[in-house]
């Protein structure tokens, strides 16, 4: 294990990703739950990654649109944070970025903030170098395909 990631409690991904399934099997609340409980465990402990990852998910969880762009903010600012976590780090970050700017698309669509949407989305757009020729790369290219002809000329 690098030195970047030891800084995450142990069981840190695994918990995330069991809060993720209960997310997608429907159980909003409980997911919140455990993510808010990792989110504080993890305040001054845990990698960007690892923040990322966790408030990116977060936002995800939540019923309210305000509070969704407020998560997928946070997820974004750690992104592109100071880059101290190594190379390795670095990069998933960078892969993460257009995802994220799409999620803040999707959000600023949601709160009838067009302009705020294809900003995003015209940023998500600009990171795609990052992605795979994978399909986690073709997914999100294709959603933001989709988000753009959902937000129409601007």
């Amino acid at each position: 294990m690098t030195e970047e990631h030891q800084a995450c409690p142990g069981g840190t991904p695994t918990r995330i990703g069991q809060a993720v399934m209960l997310l997608h099997v429907g159980d909003r609340e409980e997911a919140r739950q455990r993510f808010a409980a990792l989110w504080a465990e993890t305040a001054d402990s845990c990698d960007a990654l690892h923040r990322c990852t966790l408030a990116h998910y977060m936002a995800d969880a939540q019923d309210d649109p305000e509070d969704e762009l407020a998560w997928d903010l946070r997820a974004l600012a750690l992104a592109e944070g100071d880059g101290r976590g190594g190379r390795g780090q670095a990069l998933a970050l960078r892969v993460l970025r257009p995802s994220l700017h799409l999620s803040l698309a999707a959000d600023y669509l949601k709160l009838r903030r067009p302009e705020a949407a294809r900003d995003h989305l015209d940023r998500a757009r600009a990171t795609t170098g990052a992605l795979a020729d994978d399909g986690y790369g073709h997914g999100v290219r294709a959603e933001i395909a989709r988000l753009g002809r959902a937000l129409g000329p601007g």
